[in-house]
């Protein structure tokens, strides 16, 4: 069992801050520009506020491109478009002097994994059982950006500024550690010594010169409690992930059928998946989000399957408003739902699923019938298969009811 480490330092004051003191009239002003920066970035919500320079993550380019090389991306086309913005932010915007890497704690109140003990239940990451955080994040984002302008012009100097909330070429996690929020940890995602696993990450690019912060290193020592936590074994090795294994991937970027051998391993994750996150021992330090916006809905925390399998297009877009889910479509949902019914072994529940090889998405029909063929007595499938196989017209969908009757 991995003990979770001791209670970091308080950390040093930021690089550049005890310059002023020199006399030197632009480092005064960088300093109190810094300054307001950070209180009002806190004002604004967000719970770390740190500077990187453009050029601070210069190992991003030959990463990203060797894990693009293997297609450890999947479905995921748009990391390898624009790909070389991705590693130089300086290519995304030339003018670009200073990098402000902000996070936002979205610590749970409860055990992140509580609903994987009811196979009844469906369990939906963390980040997404209440509100988008783009749609939280961004709009902070733009106030702090807009205050930090209008403080800089107080100060006689000039700028100009760019947002980003995960939805641009931006490589948040090389930045974040370079800015001293945290290191990428041996599952590929940030750790923060103040807030575990639990940080939403977003930036501001801006023309004004500010000092940046020493870049935080790593302190996963010998500790492999996400890697042994991982399901699905995507993580292969210290600090590198195959997306096309990994649960997250599988549920929310992946569209096509989910791979036969990996759908027993799901489990009833209908949504993500924090088991990685949760495993880890840092989390010790986590706390609870502050934000009220990004604390869970009740609904989401253990949605019961049988009330999710029954969703039509309308109910869907309605419980989903607002929040992350709805992105990904009825269809792909459904198919989560139908996996993770598959692997309830509850037969009360294949009614649900007979239902659904009616439907318009060979999706759900193929995911249906492999649920089914979980659920159902061998002799009882079989004689399913005979009434409805001869009717299916999609290739794939044939393929699930073969590979079983």
């Amino acid at each position: 069992m991995v003990s979770a480490p001791e209670k970091p330092p308080e950390l040093p004051p930021a690089a550049g801050g005890s310059r002023a003191g020199r006399g030197d009239q632009s480092d005064l002003r960088r300093s109190r520009l810094l300054s307001f920066l950070r209180a009002e970035a806190a004002r604004q919500g967000f719970d770390l506020c740190r500077v990187a320079a453009p050029h601070a993550i210069p190992q991003a380019p030959a990463r990203l491109a060797a894990f693009l090389a293997e297609a450890r991306h999947g479905d995921m086309d748009w990391l390898s478009e624009r790909s070389d913005w991705r590693g130089d932010p300086q290519k995304l915007w030339s003018e670009v002097r200073s990098i402000i890497v902000l996070g936002m704690n979205y610590g749970p109140q409860g055990d992140p994994l509580a609903a994987l003990g009811d196979k009844t239940a469906g369990n939906i990451s963390v980040y997404a059982r209440h509100r988008d955080y783009h749609d939280v994040i961004k709009g902070k984002l733009k106030l702090l950006a807009g205050a930090l302008l209008a403080r800089a012009k107080e100060l006689g100097e000039s700028g100009d500024v760019k947002v980003f909330v995960d939805t641009a070429p931006v490589m948040e996690k090389p930045l974040a550690e370079a800015a001293g929020l945290g290191w990428q940890g041996k599952h590929t995602n940030l750790v923060s010594r103040e807030f575990g696993s639990w940080l939403f990450l977003a930036s501001i690019f801006t023309t004004l010169d500010l000092p940046p912060d020493a870049p935080e290193i790593d302190h996963c020592g010998s500790c492999r409690a996400c890697l042994d936590a991982c399901p699905t074994g995507a993580l292969d090795a210290p600090y590198r992930i195959d997306a096309r294994l990994c649960v997250s991937y599988l549920t929310i970027e992946a569209r096509g059928q989910i791979p036969r051998a990996l759908r027993e391993k799901i489990g009833n994750r209908i949504y993500g998946c924090d088991d990685c996150l949760a495993a880890c021992p840092w989390n010790k330090y986590a706390q609870d989000a502050r934000e009220a916006k990004l604390r869970a809905r009740a609904d989401l925390l253990a949605p019961p399957l049988a009330e999710l399998a029954r969703l039509d297009e309308a109910g869907f877009r309605e419980k989903f408003a607002g929040g992350p889910i709805k992105r990904i479509g009825a269809a792909r949902f459904l198919r989560n739902v139908l996996v993770a019914i598959g692997n309830s072994g509850d037969a009360t529940l294949a009614p649900l699923a007979e239902a659904r090889l009616a439907d318009d998405s060979p999706l759900v029909r193929g995911m249906a019938v492999w649920a089914l063929s979980k659920l159902l007595a061998r002799k009882e499938f079989r004689a399913l298969a005979s009434q409805k196989q001869p009717d299916e017209c999609d290739a794939g969908v044939r393929a699930e009811w073969e590979s079983v009757s």
